[in-house]
């Protein structure tokens, strides 16, 4: 037995607000936002950036309130190959890889990780 659902059947949901619009007291992040539009230029910027060919990573300070109400540091590492897309011709991100990048994207991560490592301070040992 097959039934067909029509659209005036269907419920919506509310599962609040959009990451995008959420103001929670207890985390205030200047990281990388999933929608720059609206934040300004430093909190967009990341931290650190390692290139090679189409491959690039990015490191993100970011700031979150703790349960004491003292703001904590901590870090987050994206990862992002840029291609052109053959039929519209305008440039795109993915985070897949190829085989051929894999010893390029290792050597970025590498570099990446090696930054975080000789950059860390003790406050940032409590939160690793």
């Amino acid at each position: 037995m097959q039934t067909t659902v029509s659209r005036e059947q269907t419920k919506n949901y509310n599962f609040g607000p959009k990451p995008a619009q959420q103001q929670n007291a207890m985390q205030q992040s200047v990281s990388q936002p999933a929608n720059p539009q609206g934040y300004s230029p430093q909190a967009v910027r990341p931290l650190k950036s390692f290139r090679t060919g189409a491959l690039s990573v990015s490191i993100w300070e970011n700031e979150i309130l703790g349960e004491d109400g003292q703001p904590r540091s901590y870090k987050t590492v994206s990862f992002e190959r840029r291609y052109k897309d053959p039929k519209s011709g305008e440039w795109k991100s993915s985070n897949s890889l190829r085989v051929n990048d894999l010893p390029k994207a290792t050597l970025i991560l590498q570099k990446a990780y090696e930054y975080l490592i000789l950059t860390e301070t003790e406050t940032h040992d409590e939160a690793y």
